[in-house]
């Protein structure tokens, strides 16, 4: 059938493209068909595999900070939390051990992510990854301890949780206070691989979670917002009152105590 690509349709030879083992050679005959409609399908797929190889290239220098310890057989395990700013919930803390062979090359900053490419790619990491843990630091223990240190407790419980005994902790610009070595990395979400996949697993995690708390306290736009001080918050602030999710040493929930 490739033989004869010029007698095709453009929609036959998008079907052929879906089934086709063959793909390399026949891009290859594409090229050469002079018609305007196959032309822009071979110029959309030398875009795609142009951002793929970016991808590719871009994921690998994301891996720098995690080849030496898997050099020598050693797991390592990235660390982030989500949800340090919000007026309302929980934050939430990730532990992800990647195995040294991974390939989910748009992992990255959760922040640099659309909700439907955090959802597909917590999937993904989730399929793979040798090992995953959460840690939810309630509002009752940020109000305790602040949110600083509360975050500390809630990383920490993330890498108590985690199955297998890791060597080392890459961890996004904060120490987490357990008695494992580990590296505190600015901006760690955006350089390394292990710290994006647990800052999408943790903004995933949380998400949906605030998503479910807002059919219970439907007042505030939860499932919107997250929890964080958008108008529509605020006004159901005003109007409702404050939830029992609501964090009492935040200076907006304050004055409705």
């Amino acid at each position: 059938m490739t033989e004869n690509l010029s007698q095709l349709t453009i929609q036959q030879i998008k079907d052929l493209l879906k089934t086709s083992s063959a793909q390399p050679d026949l891009w290859s005959k594409l090229a050469q068909d002079p018609r305007q409609g196959v032309q822009k399908l071979v110029r959309k797929h030398q875009q795609q595999q142009q951002r793929q190889r970016e991808l590719q290239i871009d994921f690998e220098r994301r891996l720098t900070f995690e080849r030496p310890f898997w050099q020598k057989q050693q797991l390592v395990a990235g660390i982030d939390e989500v949800g340090r700013g919000p007026l309302a919930g929980p934050v939430v803390a990730a532990a992800v051990v990647l195995p040294a062979d991974v390939q989910i090359w748009e992992i990255n900053d959760s922040k640099k992510l659309s909700a439907h490419k955090r959802r597909q790619l917590y999937e993904q990491i989730l399929a793979v990854a040798v090992d995953v843990s959460i840690g939810v630091g309630s509002r009752a223990l940020i109000d305790e301890l602040d949110i600083y240190h509360a975050t500390e407790v809630t990383m920490a419980q993330a890498v108590q949780q985690l199955n297998v005994p890791v060597e080392h902790l890459l961890v996004d610009a904060m120490q987490v206070p357990v008695a494992i070595p580990q590296t505190k990395i600015i901006k760690g979400d955006a350089r390394s691989a292990s710290i994006g996949a647990a800052s999408i697993i943790a903004k995933v995690y949380r998400d949906e979670l605030m998503q479910t708390y807002a059919r219970i306290y439907p007042h505030y736009g939860f499932e919107k917002n997250a929890g964080y001080g958008t108008k529509e918050h605020l006004l159901g602030m005003q109007r409702w009152g404050i939830c029992p999710l609501h964090r009492h040493s935040f200076a907006p929930v304050k004055k409705y105590l």
